[in-house]
């Protein structure tokens, strides 16, 4: 299992761009899996605590009934669009994806989740601006860079 705690601690350089990116406004969006398989897109907050990411809903929300079924779960940072007059000083883009783990209701029955990391990908335009450069970090794999022309 590998959680945000342990991205920061083997890539702290790398979590904390990730973490930028999911931060640049409040709604993100999360991907599930319905009953019958095919996919929910979601709005949804973000909460990168110091040892867990965590993710929650209003109680009895159908986005937190598919983790409850299938914890399968797909994150996608909010988007803004690289600048025309300078692409390479876009941040990028950021997805992690991972396994939902439902924690204790809140007082109100709101639902709360843990995300346990299978992988982080941070997409950005190259240097000179004509490729892309994209990141991965798996558990037990560590982090990958590679170009794409």
């Amino acid at each position: 299992m590998a959680w945000w705690c342990d991205l920061v601690r083997d890539e702290p350089e790398f979590a904390e761009r990730v973490r930028a990116l999911f931060a640049v406004r409040r709604h993100g969006t999360m991907a599930t899996l319905r009953r019958d398989g095919s996919p929910r897109i979601s709005g949804t907050e973000f909460d990168f605590g110091a040892e867990h990411l965590r993710l929650g809903s209003m109680a009895g929300a159908v986005k937190a009934l598919d983790l409850r079924r299938d914890p399968r779960v797909a994150l996608h940072c909010p988007t803004e669009d690289p600048p025309a007059d300078d692409p390479g000083s876009w941040g990028g883009d950021a997805k992690i994806a991972g396994l939902a783990h439902e924690e204790p209701p809140g007082e109100d029955g709101s639902h709360r989740f843990r995300v346990e990391l299978t992988e982080v990908v941070l997409t950005r335009v190259g240097d000179p601006p004509d490729h892309l450069v994209i990141e991965s970090w798996h558990p037990g794999r560590g982090l990958r860079r590679r170009r794409r022309d």
